[in-house]
This record gives C-alpha cells, sequence and structure tokens, in this order.
C-alpha cells in the first residue's frame, strides 16, 4: 500500500476518533459552546453536515494525506511520535487560524482556559491514533482477517 493511502486511511480513522470524543463531549455536556463541527458550519454559513463533511476532508485529506507526504521530515523517533508531533501542529493551527476565525479568540481563549486544553488532548489522541495507523497502513497493509 501507497504511503498516501495509509496516511488518508490514518488520517479517516483518527478523524473518526476525534469524532467520537468530540460527540462523547457533547453528550456529557462538557463544553458545549467548544463544537468545531458547528463553529466551521456557521462560518461558512451552512447546516451543520457541511461541517462534518469539511472536519472530514481537513482530518483525512490534509492532515492524514500531508501527514504521509512529508512523513520523513516530521520529527519523531517513532510513527507513533511523528503522529503526536503532527497531531500537535494540527491542535495549533486550529488554535491560531480556526479558533480566532470562528470569534473565539487566539488559542480559543474567550471560552477559557478549558478550550485549549482540551483541543490539546483530542488531537493528542489524534496524532497518536494518526501515526499508529500509518504505521500499520502504509508499511504492512491491512491486517487479514
Amino acid at each position: 500500500m501507497s504511503n498516501i493511502t495509509g496516511g488518508l486511511i490514518a488520517g479517516f480513522i483518527a478523524t473518526v476518533v476525534l469524532s467520537v470524543m468530540l460527540v462523547l463531549k457533547n453528550m456529557m455536556g462538557i463544553m458545549l459552546g467548544l463544537d468545531p463541527i458547528i463553529m466551521m458550519a456557521t462560518m461558512m454559513g451552512m447546516p451543520a453536515i457541511v461541517g462534518w463533511v469539511g472536519h472530514f476532508m481537513i482530518g483525512t485529506v490534509a492532515w492524514g494525506g500531508g501527514f504521509a507526504i512529508l512523513n520523513d521530515v516530521v520529527p519523531g523517533s517513532s510513527q507513533l511520535s511523528k503522529g503526536i508531533v503532527w497531531g500537535i501542529g494540527a491542535w495549533l493551527a486550529m488554535m491560531i487560524m480556526v479558533m480566532p476565525m470562528a470569534g473565539a479568540g487566539f488559542f480559543g481563549m474567550s471560552m477559557g482556559i478549558m478550550a485549549p486544553m482540551m483541543t490539546l488532548i483530542m488531537h493528542l489522541v489524534f496524532g497518536a491514533v494518526l501515526g499508529k495507523t500509518f504505521e500499520r497502513y502504509a508499511t504492512e497493509g491491512p491486517v487479514a482477517a
């Protein structure tokens, strides 16, 4: 399997995991205002489904494909550590670009200190899943059933 295909698969799977965390966070009533899907849809003046599609496109194509393309230059001694570094980069991009555009301020600080902390934890998990999944699919191919 090519590295690009592995990156896209890894990006999709990592985005599914991140999405489950977002849904569970909302179901538990934790920081309901911190919903990147709704924020993205609102910025575009579109319904939530468009936010979900955008979320999966960014996670799969931009972050997953980008990870595959730039894997050799991402710092880290393993795919897990490279994925975590990449996840931190994705978090920084969200904090510096997306949050201010969504009206949440730099690092989402208009929502309080929990916004950057919670999103950092979710992006660390995203990165770890991305790195481990990429390692599996880009180098070994899918596990036989």
